[in-house]
């Protein structure tokens, strides 16, 4: 619908991401089990995810309407990750739910152990 999204995340411009989601977007992340609701919390973890992705790129796109899936490769601690953005835009064409799938498992092991470390770390600098 609007590349606006993808954009914003291969020049990991944190500002562009931000603008290109919902106030109320819902994020689906592949390593717990309730979503983050709002772009605040969304952009805490998307930020995160700026940080300890490497070499990230996204490598097809299918869309249809209001839907796009996003495939990407990435590295995280030298391990291969590979994974889907699926996401739905609202009426304004801004990210209203934005669902991440990434495989294999020791690659989403990988993330989650690498996010955890970013998140505590930027937790601590917030205090």
């Amino acid at each position: 619908m609007t590349p606006q999204f993808r954009e914003a995340v291969e020049a990991g411009d944190r500002v562009a991401l931000t603008a290109a989601l919902s106030r109320d977007v819902v994020f689906h992340s592949p390593a717990v089990f309730a979503p983050y609701v709002g772009r605040d919390e969304t952009m805490r973890v998307l930020g995160a995810v700026l940080q300890v992705f490497e070499e990230f790129r996204y490598v097809d796109e299918v869309g249809a309407g209001e839907h796009l899936v996003l495939r990407f490769v990435a590295t995280v601690n030298g391990r291969s990750v590979e994974g889907v953005d699926l996401i739905t835009f609202d009426s304004a064409g801004l990210v209203a739910d934005l669902t991440v799938m990434i495989r294999p498992l020791s690659a989403l092991h990988a993330v989650v152990e690498a996010m955890g470390r970013q998140l505590a770390a930027a937790s601590e600098g917030t205090d």
